[in-house]
């Protein structure tokens, strides 16, 4: 009896062992998703794994506040801001989980510098398009409308924004070095042959194509790599970096009203050109990535596996009607302007009062995406666009109420280029960020092409009137807002949270 008793409790003890060992290797707990005993399994490669990617960690506790919090309670694999509570040790590759990120330090803050340098240089350029327009309209493409001469501008904005689909990839493969050096000496070239253009065709070929695709190697090198630095201060770093492009649509409107009658259009877009080359070197030398490129053959299904997530197709729905409006104040204000009879004085000054209020408002919904909850931020500034056009400009007559509009909807616009990756980020694998962001920024690209157009096209065909044009402005982005809502419902539902 007693060595029946004695037998019983070592079978026992060595069952209890086994199962013991099996859930460490193989977490069979309530947020397990793997079996069996893998101790005899090699070490997972950091991309190897037989999950998805973007599958769900099943939580551990009944309800997760990681689906709520970008910032998750306990490590998550490969930075899933998306998933649940993570097993009780880190099982993704060095570097890729929360508390790996630096969040600061002289590497990780010389980056966002070398980022504000290089969207000073190429979002600065496309927050002047309303110089270009009505440069173009009044001399050397004078005999074209305002809509013909605007495909220049949308298409260089659908270039450097469409491309980041295939941008991104590269990133992803190569990582930020030569995708920014060669990006660089692309784009200054294409400054040199736009400031020898002087016909439709050529002027395109220049500033829409060449000079968008070195700018698109360029901003979206910095607009990854800033991300791969920072967790728990994503936004906050993304919205000083961008911030550069607002301090360029303020200074080079400017710079170039002053230029053109001294020197002329060719030797101010050399001018540019020069300057642009140095600004993009200094963020060729300090912008780098933490993580290492993932060498992965190309597969489409990197990019359609994102349009099964109903969160993330409600994101570039909202990035494509945002952008579908967001550029026809840019594009139009002055225009519009002049046919109100505001004094000629001010109408060079709205373009840089829109960009220099834009500042604050792309560093601030940072800050505060990062404590209140970026979705909850990005609703309320594409909410707050749509509407302030619908209340402001559409109503306004006076000069006093256009420059208060500029300043306004700089302010609630600012924020959206900053936050939209760090959208996307929170709902992504931090290994895939560059194709998924380049997906979103190519849905919003098509919105930024096929915009200002429009726009155009209802001027003309309301005899020059600006009211079609500002209310399709107000209820587009307005409809961004719509999406945003509906792609925060989809995750958290009606409830008040941090999201």
């Amino acid at each position: 009896m007693h060595n029946s008793t004695h037998q019983t409790q070592e079978a026992s003890a060595s069952i209890s062992h086994k199962t013991s060992q099996s859930r460490i290797h193989g977490y069979e707990s309530e947020a397990s998703t793997m079996a069996g005993n893998t101790s005899e399994l090699p070490e997972p490669s950091p991309y190897d794994s037989k999950r998805h990617s973007l599958d769900r960690i099943p939580s551990q506790t009944p309800s997760t506040n990681a689906n709520i919090f970008p910032d998750p309670e306990n490590v998550i694999e490969a930075d899933m801001e998306k998933g649940g509570v993570a097993p009780p040790h880190p099982t993704g590759p060095p570097g890729f989980n929360p508390a790996d990120f630096p969040d600061g330090g002289l590497e990780a803050w010389l980056v966002v510098a070398g980022g504000f340098c290089a969207l000073f240089s190429t979002f600065g350029l496309v927050n002047c398009v309303g110089v270009f327009v009505n440069y173009y309209v009044e001399g050397p493409l004078s005999n074209y409308s305002a809509s013909t001469v605007s495909w220049i501008t949308s298409t260089q904005v659908f270039m450097m924004s469409g491309l980041n689909a295939v941008m991104g990839r590269l990133f992803d493969r190569y990582g930020p070095r030569w995708l920014l050096i060669i990006g660089t000496l692309v784009y200054a070239f294409g400054m040199m042959m736009l400031s020898l253009s002087t016909q439709y065709y050529q002027i395109i070929l220049s500033q829409g194509i060449v000079s968008a695709v070195g700018m698109s190697a360029v901003f979206n090198s910095a607009m990854n790599s800033v991300m791969g630095w920072f967790f728990k201060k994503r936004a906050a770093a993304l919205g000083l970096m961008v911030s550069g492009s607002s301090l360029g649509g303020v200074v080079l409107p400017i710079m170039m009203d002053h230029l053109i009658p001294q020197i002329g259009f060719a030797w101010t877009m050399r001018t540019l050109g020069f300057m642009f080359f140095a600004l993009c070197g200094f963020a060729c030398v300090t912008v780098k990535s933490r993580l290492p490129p993932r060498k992965k053959p190309f597969n489409i299904m990197d990019y359609l596996r994102p349009l099964r997530e109903p969160a993330f197709i409600c994101i570039i729905l909202a990035g494509f009607f945002f952008f579908w409006g967001m550029f026809l104040p840019f594009n139009y204000i002055e225009l519009q302007a002049r046919q109100q009879g505001i004094s000629p004085a001010i109408i060079p000054y709205l373009l840089p009062i829109i960009n220099a209020v834009s500042i604050p408002g792309r560093i601030l919904p940072g800050f505060l995406g990062d404590r209140i909850g970026r979705f909850n931020v990005m609703i309320f500034i594409s909410g707050l666009s749509g509407v302030i056009t619908l209340a402001l400009w559409v109503p306004g007559k006076s000069t006093a109420t256009t420059v208060v509009y500029g300043a306004v909807f700089g302010f609630a616009s600012g924020g959206f280029i900053s936050l939209l990756p760090a959208v996307v980020a929170q709902i992504s694998d931090i290994r895939e960020i560059g194709t998924r962001t380049g997906i979103a920024f190519f849905s919003s690209a098509l919105g930024a092409l096929t915009g200002s157009p429009i726009g155009g096209a209802i001027v003309n065909a309301q005899a020059g009137r600006f009211l079609g044009l500002q209310l399709f402005c107000g209820i587009v982005m307005t409809m961004s807002m719509v999406f945003f809502i509906a792609s925060r419902t989809i995750q958290v539902g009606f409830k008040i949270a941090k999201v």
